[in-house]
């Protein structure tokens, strides 16, 4: 494993504007992503965690503080240079799946080819979409697929372009324990493939405890980190974090 990390950031805090008011949602958050490793962002709902994996992920830029990607950082990088680095570098799986619904599934999974015009290799792809469970729903319409059909074509379509680092946030919310157990085992052969790292956010503290280090967020400041042993471990912590929010 290489010693330096994929994603360094460093004292990052971020505040959106209310109603004229700043809002703060982050709080001097550091934080580093190594290669080969998965890493998981819990907390209570509001903690941040979401807002803290646009900032890892160059999709939201921190109010103050510095995110660095391969040692560059990328507040230096032009709008062309972030876009490019997440066609390639970076991959993301929003909760929304942003699928275009006039095209197959399959066809969404190909279209980062389509687009950069290159023809997409099928039976690559095919088996990727085999890997998370999508073997019968290949030329599949949108619309016809369940909400974790389409989730499922949401991450194929990011595995495809195998990114240096994957992003999902809640890869499994909308999957069964099956689909679920699919897409955690795939998530974790990447995290092994030397210098790709995966990053999930996630409620979930049996999809936690697959990862090789939890960090835990609490009213966005990182509250602790560990490397969990089992399941009740991390729900412990979690539970304890969600009551001090309901206090």
């Amino acid at each position: 494993m290489s010693t330096a990390p994929t994603v360094h950031a460093h004292q990052v805090s971020k505040s959106f504007s209310v109603d004229g008011k700043d809002l703060p949602v982050l709080h001097e958050v550091s934080l580093q992503i190594m290669p080969e490793q998965m890493v998981a962002i819990m907390g209570p709902s509001g903690s941040g965690k979401s807002t803290l994996m646009y900032c890892l992920a160059g999709l939201d830029q921190p109010t103050s503080g510095q995110v660095s990607f391969n040692g560059t950082d990328l507040a230096g990088r032009s709008r062309k240079a972030l876009a490019e680095m997440r066609r390639g570098e970076l991959g993301f799986v929003f909760q929304s799946y942003n699928l275009v619904p006039t095209l197959t599934a399959y066809e969404n999974v190909a279209l980062p080819y389509l687009l950069s015009g290159k023809k997409p290799p099928r039976e690559q792809l095919v088996a990727i979409m085999n890997e998370v469970g999508l073997e019968h729903r290949v030329d599949a319409k949108v619309p016809s697929m369940s909400g974790g059909e389409q989730q499922r074509t949401a991450l194929a379509r990011v595995l495809a372009q195998q990114p240096q680092i994957v992003f999902a946030d809640e890869p499994t919310g909308a999957l069964d324990s099956r689909s679920g157990e699919l897409v955690m085992a795939k998530l974790a052969e990447v995290a092994r493939e030397p210098g790709r790292s995966v990053v999930v956010v996630t409620h979930d503290p049996g999809v936690a405890a697959r990862c090789d280090r939890v960090v835990f967020l609490f009213d966005g400041r990182l509250t602790g980190e560990l490397r969990p042993q089992n399941v009740a471990q991390v729900a412990d912590v979690l539970t304890q974090l969600t009551e001090r929010a309901q206090a």
